[in-house]
């Protein structure tokens, strides 16, 4: 989202491992927006656009294989894809004293609770407890035991730190949304909303909290904060005010489908018939308990760096235009992931829901 930082800036020479993912996307196109000089460092192994003046290096960060960067300099670096904290040691055997400023993109997850309402940037972040030697694995390793996610990237963090004292920040996104998001994790809310006709959608409580980012606010922040040397850690959840569940999907039903009905469940009747928070019905993560400020993060110190979020609006509306081009085949599968209701499912519960109330 365009923001006062969108004032003319110096071109740099910017790296970016990854660049061809969901956050790569939106990030690069908006760096060659902003006059950079863009290399993108990774396998060269997706299929993905091709942009005029972008340099493309291809390695292999998994076997170290770093010859590509050997030799040259740049003004700035964004890591997007590394699930490993080894790919950080071994990149900067490389680019440690070769780049001006370093970007890691982290997660939230590094927290070790989601119990406090308004915790920020310097709460306790989780622990590696894992039996292997954490640089030892592999992102496979990681994936096959997303248990070790959140460590990890605390592991990465602290390399990040170690290896570009003083000019290194570390972005924090919490549920990252938007056009290119095949997780159906957001998604499956539009999609679902619009096709729901003038028939009734399964809701969580609307009073339950919310936040989210579009992956072009991420995207282009984290080109900003190379232009402008930021350093420290950053919460990366919008909206900028506190919002709950009901606005939120008030809002989706506003772009997709009036006419569609939201019916509410209370927790305790999606959890009597076994509905589970974020999975079933995704994005929804009860605002109490252990999980209550999962969703009330504190966003406060990348609001005063100058964080903006587009209107909710823009993004429901420019993600069903992508989910309407993708092919009919994964729009039939629809939810295709292990996000969201599968409709027989869904129906089964709104016949209960009814008859409990009739």
């Amino acid at each position: 989202m365009t923001t006062s930082a969108d004032a003319a800036v110096a071109p740099l020479d910017l790296l970016i491992l990854g660049g061809t993912g969901f956050i790569g996307g939106p990030q690069v196109r908006y760096a060659v927006s902003r006059g950079h000089r863009v290399t993108l460092f990774n396998r060269g192994q997706r299929d993905s656009e091709r942009i005029d003046g972008v340099e493309y290096l291809a390695g292999d960060r998994d076997s170290g294989d770093y010859r590509a960067l050997q030799g040259r300099r740049f003004d700035a670096c964004i890591d997007n894809a590394t699930l490993v904290p080894r790919w950080v040691r071994d990149a900067a055997q490389v680019l440690a004293g070769n780049v001006g400023h370093y970007t890691f993109i982290s997660t939230v997850s590094v927290y070790a609770s989601d119990a406090e309402p308004g915790a920020d940037e310097t709460a306790v972040r989780e622990a590696y407890a894992g039996e292997a030697d954490p640089f030892t694995l592999s992102p496979a390793d990681v994936r096959a035991n997303m248990a070790l996610y959140g460590s990890l990237k605390t592991l990465s963090e602290d390399e990040a730190l170690r290896c570009y004292p003083g000019h290194c920040a570390l972005l924090r996104p919490g549920l990252i949304v938007g056009p290119g998001d095949e997780s159906d994790r957001f998604t499956y809310w539009p999609v679902r909303i619009a096709q729901g006709g003038e028939g009734e959608v399964l809701i969580p409580p609307r009073e339950d909290p919310v936040q989210w980012i579009d992956v072009r606010d991420v995207a282009e922040w984290s080109v900003q904060v190379a232009e402008r040397q930021l350093t420290g850690a950053y919460n990366l959840k919008g909206p900028a005010q506190a919002t709950t569940m009901g606005e939120m999907l008030d809002t989706i039903r506003a772009v997709a489908n009036p006419a569609a009905v939201l019916r509410e469940a209370s927790r305790d009747f999606l959890q009597a018939n076994g509905v589970q928070a974020w999975v079933d019905l995704p994005v929804w993560i009860p605002g109490v308990g252990d999980t209550a400020g999962s969703h009330r993060r504190s966003n406060a110190r990348a609001l005063a760096a100058g964080l903006k979020f587009r209107p909710l609006a823009q993004t429901v509306a420019d993600t069903l235009e992508w989910w309407r081009n993708l092919p009919q085949s994964r729009q039939n599968a629809f939810p295709a992931g292990k996000f969201g209701l599968l409709p027989a499912r869904e129906r089964e519960l709104l016949t209960v829901l009814v008859d409990q109330r009739s």
